[in-house]
């Protein structure tokens, strides 16, 4: 690509043809219109250079909205289209495919926000209506400029690469794999199963847990689609969307490579360490035991303390490492209903047992659980509150005379009183916290974590399973804490995602990325430092950075950080933003 000399690379596009602009305000139903007079900003805007004409409507985003914007952009030769209404976030596509329909390029348009950044923010009309006339003006002012610029596609290798054998990975593979696609399982451990594999019966319903998880365990491994590779770690994926690679030492043997076209990460958590909390004495009673180590018993069939005996005053503590500022102040979701669990099974064991419910607060949230909840509450056990913000309970040796292990000694928040409670076993409920090395599969696969260190998606609403990397998909428990329902979920969706490129056999990538002028290139390469998608590279042989125009996705990280000014965004080059920031200044515009 030719590129200007240096003083001209943010001259004033020259525009191929005259600019026939056409504007259209809408009333979002009252959402705008209640707050800004529509009618004022559509007559203040109609007489400004280059608009043909300018119109307002009650729902633009509507078939009828667009269908009108397509009409007038046919009889009327429009070439470029404002849209005045909510963000555009949410309809900046819509207004997008309505152009292109009518026969325009789709970057030939501009959406001016006057809802989220107007209405919604003010109360005086008259202020709100002026601020949405200036607004409209930056839009006008901007889409003077814009370029027309072409869809790009690649196509998609249909193989898939998942990292994590658990339910969540296993689940997505057999979707895959069963419709008739390769599927790679790259799991670190020497078995499939991940933390479910841990459990005796799951909640609410007391099902067995191995009779759930083993089969689908067996599928997978019988699945001639699904090819398993155990106590594998992934260290580098290179490539992008449609066509990953990475090498892998599988059995101590030679590297293999594997090619593939989508990445889902489905790598859980871990339990967290209880030994951190002096409170709980963790590594001085071996009858203070975590909530997977007492799954351990459960599954051996017997509860018994460390002396071989069967407690007879049991408590299960809540909240471990969890909703406290001095280790992670999220909510791990699924332990109170575990803890309940437990109580059903101890009464199941121990008939005549004492069960103490220490618990900061109750979370039963979910199909069932709150039903779940009542009904432990008639299983002759005694539930003890504590403010975990202001003191966790303590547990000490008990004394010779006492009929018991142990004691905790607590301030029950119900009552108002100090108590001590007599226990021969302690369950600790403990947090599920990120595994120690997520930051090297992060890097890996070029997606990013949160502060408590969980895989960050797209969206969190409105796409929960994609990252802001094309081809890359999280699942369960590593975007954040959750139950079995959950991740199951979150593994069919991202699956049918998956899915749906594979059978298309091509996918669309970002158009708006950057572009190296190499003329005045230095070769500093602090564009290759900055960007985070890391979708630029050094060229030796041409003395100057190049953009993968795949991998980018024109967030403008490398353009504002390049020392030289060699790096525009296309769609944002610094003439468009000036001319919408003159744009703003309406008087200025209006006299220009």
């Amino acid at each position: 690509m030719q590129f200007p000399e240096k003083q001209n690379i943010y001259k004033k596009t020259e525009l191929m043809e005259e600019p026939r602009i056409g504007v259209y305000v809408c009333w979002c139903g009252t959402n705008i219109a209640k707050m800004v007079d529509v009618e004022a900003v559509t007559n203040e805007v109609k007489t400004l250079p280059y608009v043909v004409l300018a119109k307002n409507y009650k729902y633009m985003c509507s078939d009828p909205g667009q269908d009108l914007i397509i009409k007038d952009i046919k009889l009327q030769n429009l070439n470029r289209i404002v849209v005045a209404a909510c963000s555009p976030r949410i309809h900046e596509l819509t207004f997008r495919t309505a152009c292109e329909k009518a026969g325009i390029n789709p970057y030939l348009f501009e959406m001016a926000n006057i809802r989220e950044q107007d209405s919604w923010v003010h109360t005086d009309r008259t202020e709100a209506t002026n601020k949405a006339i200036d607004l409209v003006i930056a839009a006008i002012r901007r889409v003077r400029y814009h370029e027309p610029l072409q869809k790009r596609s690649v196509n998609v290798n249909p193989a898939t690469l998942i990292i994590g054998g658990g339910i969540s990975g296993m689940i997505a593979a057999l979707e895959i794999a069963n419709a008739g696609k390769q599927v790679y399982l790259i799991e670190k451990s020497d078995h499939l199963g991940g933390q479910v594999l841990k459990f005796d019966l799951t909640f609410p319903h007391l099902s067995s847990a191995q009779q759930m998880i083993r089969p689908i365990i067996q599928r997978v491994m019988n699945n001639p689609m699904i090819e398993v590779f155990l106590d594998t770690e992934i260290m580098e994926v290179t490539g992008y969307i449609g066509n990953f690679k990475t090498l892998i030492t599988f059995n101590s043997l030679d590297p293999v490579e594997l090619a593939f076209g989508n990445i889902i990460a489905a790598v859980g958590l871990k339990p967290f360490d209880p030994s951190v909390i002096k409170e709980y004495n963790y590594t001085e009673f071996p009858d203070v035991i975590t909530s997977f180590e007492f799954e351990e018993k459960l599954l051996a069939g017997k509860i018994l303390t460390v002396y071989g005996k069967e407690p007879r005053n049991v408590a299960i503590i809540h909240c471990v490492g969890s909703r406290n500022k001095n280790y992670h102040e999220y909510c791990s979701r699924v332990c109170c209903m575990a803890a309940l669990k437990y109580v059903h099974q101890i009464r199941a064991a121990l008939p005549l047992a004492n069960i103490f419910e220490i618990y900061a607060d109750m979370r039963a949230y979910g199909k069932g659980h709150e039903e779940f909840y009542a009904l432990t509450t008639h299983k002759q056990n005694i539930f003890l509150m504590y403010d975990q913000q202001k003191q966790l309970p303590v547990i000490h040796q008990a004394d010779r005379s006492d009929d018991c292990n142990m004691i905790i000694e607590m301030d029950e928040v119900l009552s108002g009183q100090s108590i001590e409670v007599p226990v021969d076993m302690v369950i600790l409920m403990v947090n599920m916290e990120a595994h120690e090395n997520v930051k090297q599969v992060v890097r890996a696969i070029g997606v990013s974590l949160c502060g408590n260190q969980f895989f960050i998606e797209k969206h969190p609403k409105l796409d929960p399973v994609a990252t802001t990397t094309g081809g890359v998909f999280i699942v369960g428990t590593c975007q954040g804490p959750k139950d079995i329902p959950d991740s199951v979920a979150q593994a069919r969706a991202a699956a049918a995602r998956i899915l749906a490129t594979i059978a298309q056999g091509s996918v669309p990538v970002e158009v708006t990325t950057a572009a190296v002028n190499e003329l005045i290139c230095c070769g500093c390469r602090t564009c290759i430092k900055v960007c985070p998608y890391t979708a630029i590279s050094y060229d030796e042989i041409r003395k100057a950075s190049v953009v993968n125009e795949v991998l980018c996705k024109g967030c403008g990280t490398c353009g504002s950080a390049c020392p030289a000014g060699a790096i525009i965004s296309k769609h944002f080059t610094d003439f468009q933003i000036l001319s919408e920031i003159e744009g703003i200044m309406s008087m200025s515009y209006k006299t220009s």
